[in-house]
């Protein structure tokens, strides 16, 4: 109502102050609007990369096997009288397992050894009257023929006493037995009587895929990896993930490829001198390949996949400008990645901060180590 009162002269006044006012704040916010905003250059940590002579090693599952193993089966036709050994125990060559009924062996051979004096004496007769043509050809043909065949038939019985003792052929540790005191047994029967298994050392068979085979032939013959002495060493790790303590040596690699998995058998003895290993187990192998002396190692951090799952790289080049570089990965190695191509030695590889900018943005590089160790705190600190 005061304003309503006024002059027209005052109210002309309020009216142009209130325009003056309106277009100075006007001004003012759009001369904010055209000023820039400061260019902030992103900072990344980088590693630079470096070539190093490795070990390469590839961890393949197996299975133990004993080095050698023997069915006892009797070799005459008999009773046994009595087991002479422990179920599970540790027995050595040539000891004694089973005694067969011996009685009817012994008198076989008793009985053809009495004969053996007589037809000795009888051929010797007849050599001397043959010197004086007192018998006949025919006679000492005969006569002759008597005494050797008394002789094959005596050893014939020795050879059957000799098998009532039944003996172990190897040492190792044998199992339970199939026969009790008293139980009839033939000659060279399916059922073995017990099993024998040498168990130090022992067998771990690998199966190797044959992709990986002529991989590591080729990397051979191109020179990429060279083989030392210790290459046919070979570390075995239990089950419950512990080292065996004692090192395996490759004996062989097999010639016939199975069919069925595309694989070859890597034969490995493995000293086993206090039967850790048991046949059948399932252990890991770690099986040396050679080394490799331009290895190149990246922290897996560096790694990143596109979107059809290609690995690549970002990098910072001499400018300071990032570029994406595809690499070529071998194989995992811890917490880095072994790098076969698409990397340089003297490669500053982005390790942190690689989200913050993008391929063709120029980025201020410091030293990943560096970085890494400016954010630990200094010693007493809390």
């Amino acid at each position: 109502m005061q304003l309503i009162n006024q002059t027209p002269t005052t109210f002309m006044k309020w009216s142009t102050a209130l325009v003056a006012l309106y277009c100075g704040l006007s001004l003012a916010a759009c001369k904010r609007e055209t000023q820039a905003p400061p260019t902030m250059t992103a900072e990344v940590a980088t590693v630079s990369v470096a070539r190093r002579s490795i070990l390469l090693t590839t961890e393949l599952p197996g299975r133990t096997s004993p080095f050698r193993i023997a069915e006892i089966r009797p070799q005459i036709n008999g009773l046994i009288q009595k087991r002479l050994f422990t179920e599970g125990s540790d027995v050595k060559e040539g000891q004694q397992l089973y005694q067969i009924d011996p009685a009817p062996f012994q008198s076989a051979y008793d009985a053809v050894k009495a004969t053996i004096p007589a037809l000795r004496s009888k051929m010797e007769r007849y050599t001397k009257a043959m010197a004086e043509k007192a018998v006949s050809q025919q006679d000492y043909d005969d006569s002759d023929a008597a005494y050797k065949q008394a002789l094959a038939s005596l050893e014939t019985a020795r050879i059957n006493l000799a098998y009532a003792s039944v003996v172990s052929p190897i040492s190792g540790r044998i199992g339970t037995s199939s026969v009790t005191d008293g139980a009839i047994v033939t000659a060279y029967q399916t059922t073995p009587l017990a099993t024998i298994q040498q168990l130090d050392p022992i067998y771990v068979d690998i199966p190797q895929a044959t992709a990986d085979m002529l991989r590591l032939q080729r990397h051979l013959k191109e020179g990429g990896l060279h083989q030392d002495n210790d290459v046919n060493k070979v570390q075995i790790i239990l089950e419950d993930g512990t080292k065996y303590p004692l090192e395996g040596t490759l004996q062989f690699r097999d010639v016939t490829v199975d069919p069925t998995t595309a694989s070859v058998i890597l034969r490995v003895v493995v000293p086993n001198p206090n039967g850790v290993l048991l046949p059948g187990m399932f252990v890991r192998s770690v099986v040396k390949e050679g080394v490799n002396s331009k290895a190149i190692l990246i922290p897996q951090q560096t790694v990143v996949r596109d979107t059809k799952g290609n690995p690549y790289v970002l990098i910072v080049n001499s400018s300071n400008i990032v570029e994406q570089r595809p690499v070529v990965l071998d194989r995992a190695m811890g917490s880095n990645w072994l790098v076969s191509s698409g990397l340089e030695e003297g490669d500053q590889l982005i390790a942190e901060g690689g989200l913050k900018t993008r391929p063709g943005a120029t980025v201020k590089a410091v030293p990943f180590e560096d970085k890494k160790a400016a954010a630990q705190p200094a010693p007493g600190a809390k």
